[in-house]
């Protein structure tokens, strides 16, 4: 989801590696042991939860969070919790927390965080709108003397305390001699509150007065004057109201003008706490990859689009745009994740990766290392099967993997690691029994192998036969080392990463799991010593009973089957496939259908608003052929909607039922206002749901945001139940739910990439000169590059650099009328806002040396 900023729309997303905590504070209890998890959070907001680790001071999370961030945020944080079982309790150990504008200091690397001390008077979010004003005021004895007037306006994004926020503010005026603090008015059930109350103080002495227009104030007293306004959430509590963040201005801000209206950030108050030494915490170690891509309209990215799509045309491959990128990254990976996801967008992948697969196989001489490597096409291949099969891997192995994690059976089949209480011949048929459905899953689901992975494999095999024509197996060996080595057995070792399964399975399971996926890679590897591949003797000895031509036999008939050209009408093959689950909080309106586009919502009968009573927490299944809940997971559904009878998702505004993160989804009968627990999951359901029914014949044009509520809609303020919807609907445009891409968004990562790699274009562009010169060996620096036709390459490398600083200009000239516009202190730029106080900085520097 895109934030719209001055003809640009940016997108942000974060994709964190949490690995391990270490030297966690011992627990006060006999076993000293904790049960701790980790949390990932915008700002307070909680988006992803780890599993639990029991018993343990170091434990070992080893999840991956990925989400696009539908919003913007100040930090990004990680709580550990520790889970007191007895007590019944969750206590927070510690957390990091990382300001937005440091997250590219430890972009794309393993960083130990120390973990630093939580409390209430630390926690805070949001920011406050507020306006000071010096005014003259003349008393009945002719005197003058000065009242300064403080009016809080409103505040924005303050946090959610037990499930409540219930603000309000105190101001006070700080100073010599002064205690002086005044209160607002508490607003029930909001997050946003809209105060609009002034109060007043006196600031100076009355003077004698003398000329009406001059503020004659006593210099002193405005250097050590400041207004401080605190924010509380009014709490039934024993322990009182619940501090949710502070602001301090110094009066000298009024300057001659004598007035002040700015936004700023809720800072933490520092109390005098006593401060944890570093390491009394532990620390956590976090991969964070944080990126904000800032995209322009799709005409600014013409030139470089069609470079890259014309890749599968040049001859030969090696010269063309997007081998360039390959050759210039310093990881394969980088190139290819944007790459593969233009390609698919534009319907050209299977022309690009038949291209430089055939020119990787003709630079093959072993048919045994064909495809082994981390190549460009390698890593192409790979990330295309992951977008293209992930739904192919939810009916394909989530009921077994799920099986397998649910069961937990023993299937330890090393006597060294053995426990006592187990037994190796019931391990061995345990693990065999799993390793043989997984087989027969895999080899009997071909006909629901996607189409487009299915084309790619079809080149792969032409590629590889025609080039090693003696060896009659390399047919097989060039597919099998893709879907089996690199899809289906990744897959089984790491479900999570795969979203098979929620979290990183515990030891025991991932061990099963282990073995499972070495079993499956060399049945798939067609090697003709099988036994012999293992460097254990106990998976020699365990893989003897897999030692049967049928094995043999079934993976050779289904790697046939994937790579044979125009197999069948995928449209034919309509199985459910399980796309989103979890659970959420509904109510149900009922609504009646006018005509093809108008709805009247009832209202429950006696009720002017629905409460909190009317949401029930329900379990939501998506499939590609309906949305359903449940009172529980596994329990039969409470209400099933086919597809088709979606006719819009949209979001719900918060003034409805004074509730964050809501949607709904709306039918022929009945429309279902639904609240996610966080803004991320929203988004997704959002997304999802979007997708799956956008080509549905009747979908509504426009919808109201808002509720239908004491006689009138809140979005429009029309008093007709029956009105037509004054918003139009997003999300027109048909999508294909397993590939949708943003064209633009790729085309401004892959710019970014030559952009950070100009100093390696620069070097190709030499090392092509030398090659066409010079016709002996290649100089060092110059070897690492695959260049076949220096000419050619030479032309690409040429048009890619004018293409990259054509963009560079655009964003220059962005940045500037964006610095020029841009105001500190207004709602987009609060006060404190240290991410602009450093982008101000960087732009006033650069404005210094370009003049």
């Amino acid at each position: 989801m895109a934030v719209e900023e001055e003809g640009l729309r940016v997108f942000q997303s974060v994709k964190i590696k949490i690995g391990e905590a270490k030297n966690l504070p011992p627990y006060s209890g006999p076993t000293r042991m904790r049960d701790s998890y980790c949390t990932v959070n915008l700002d307070q907001e909680e988006v992803f939860r780890t599993k639990i680790i029991e018993k343990s001071l170091c434990p070992f999370f080893g999840e991956d969070f990925y989400c696009e961030i539908p919003r913007s945020f100040r930090h990004l944080s990680f709580y550990i919790f520790d889970r007191d079982v007895f007590f019944r309790r969750e206590t927070i150990i510690g957390k990091v927390a990382v300001m937005k504008e440091d997250l590219q200091k430890y972009h794309g690397r393993d960083t130990w965080f120390q973990l630093q001390h939580v409390d209430a008077d630390s926690e805070v979010q949001g920011k406050v709108h507020m306006e000071m004003r010096l005014s003259e005021v003349i008393t009945d004895s002719g005197a003058l003397c000065h009242k300064l007037g403080i009016r809080v306006i409103e505040c924005q994004g303050l946090p959610i305390v037990n499930g409540q926020c219930d603000p309000y503010a105190t101001v006070s005026l700080l100073g010599p001699s002064r205690s002086e603090a005044k209160k607002t008015k508490v607003k029930r059930k909001t997050n946003n509150p809209q105060f609009d109350e002034v109060f007043f103080f006196e600031v100076t002495r009355p003077l004698s007065y003398t000329r009406r227009s001059h503020f004659d104030v006593e210099e002193e007293d405005l250097d050590k004057m400041a207004i401080r306004i605190d924010l509380w959430n009014a709490s039934n509590l024993k322990f009182g109201d619940e501090f949710l963040g502070e602001i301090r201005v110094s009066l000298k801000v009024l300057g001659q003008c004598g007035l002040h209206d700015a936004w700023y950030f809720l800072q933490p108050r520092d109390n005098g706490s006593k401060s944890v030494k570093p390491d009394e915490l532990g620390s956590l170690r976090l991969n964070i990859v944080y990126t904000e891509d800032h995209v322009f309209p799709s005409e600014y990215y013409s030139p470089l689009r069609d470079l890259l799509l014309n890749s599968a045309d040049v001859e030969p491959v090696s010269a063309s745009t997007a081998h360039v990128l390959g050759e210039v990254c310093r990881e394969k990976q980088e190139a290819a994740i944007p790459l593969v996801r233009l390609f698919l967008h534009y319907g050209k992948i299977v022309p690009f990766l038949s291209a430089i697969a055939s020119a990787e196989v003709n630079r093959t001489l072993d048919p045994n290392t064909i495809f082994r490597g981390n190549s460009l096409t390698s890593k192409c291949i790979d990330e295309t099967m992951k977008l293209a099969g992930m739904h192919y891997l939810q009916v394909t192995l989530k009921p077994i993997i799920d099986e397998i994690c649910e069961e937990h059976k023993p299937c330890e089949i090393d006597p060294v690691k053995l426990k006592e209480s187990e037994n190796l011949e019931t391990n061995r048929e345990n693990l065999r029994h799993y390793v043989d459905q997984i087989f027969t899953v895999i080899t009997k689901s071909g006909v629901s192998c996607p189409t487009v992975m299915c084309d790619i494999f079809f080149a792969l095999r032409e590629s590889a036969a025609k080039r090693f024509q003696v060896d009659l197996d390399v047919r097989y060996t060039a597919v099998s080392s893709f879907i089996f080595l690199r899809f289906f057995a990744p897959a089984i070792l790491s479900p999570n990463l795969f979203h098979l399964r929620p979290h990183h399975p515990d030891p025991q399971t991932s061990r099963t799991l282990t073995l499972i996926s070495k079993t499956i890679q060399t049945l798939g590897s067609l090697a003709k010593s099988k036994s012999a591949s293992f460097k254990e003797s106990y998976m020699a000895a365990f893989y003897d009973y897999f030692n049967d031509q049928k094995y043999a036999d079934a993976v050779k008939n289904f790697l046939d089957l994937i790579s044979s050209s125009g197999r069948w009408d995928q449209k034919s093959i309509e199985t459910p496939i399980m796309l989103k689950e979890g659970t959420v909080k509904l109510t149900v309106k009922k609504v009646e259908s006018k005509g093809s586009s108008r709805f009247m919502i009832k209202r429950a009968q006696g009720r002017k608003r629905f409460g909190m009573k009317n949401f029930k927490k329900r379990w939501f299944r998506l499939t590609n052929h309906e949305f359903t809940y449940h009172k529980n997971k596994g329990d039969h559904p409470l209400c099933s909607i086919p597809i088709e009878n979606i006719l819009a998702v949209e979001r719900l505004e918060e003034e409805s039922f004074k509730m964050k993160n809501m949607f709904q989804v709306i039918q022929p009968e009945r429309a279902l206002y639904i609240q996610a627990n966080n803004c991320v999951e929203a988004r997704d359901w959002i997304d999802i749901l979007t997708k799956v029914s956008q080509c549905n014949n009747k979908r509504l044009a426009t919808y109201h945001p808002s509720a239908y509520l004491n006689g009138h809609w809140l979005c429009c303020k029309v008093s007709a139940d029956n009105a037509p919807g004054c918003t139009p609907c997003t999300g027109g445009l048909p999508a294909n739910i397993q590939l949708d891409v943003d064209g633009d968004r790729e085309t401004e990562r892959i710019y970014s990439l030559f952009s950070t790699y100009m100093n390696k274009l620069e070097k190709m562009q030499e090392a092509c000169g030398s090659k066409s010169v010079y016709d002996g060996p290649e100089q060092e620096e110059y070897s690492s590059f695959v260049i076949d036709d220096p000419q050619e390459t030479y032309k690409t490398l040429k048009l890619i650099t004018s293409a990259v600083h054509r963009l560079e200009q655009e964003h220059a000239q962005y940045k500037r009328d964006k610095f020029k516009k841009t105001k500190y202190g207004s709602q987009e730029h609060p006060i404190g806002d240290k991410s602009f106080q450093c982008y101000i900085r960087q732009q006033s520097e650069c404005s210094t040396y370009s003049i």
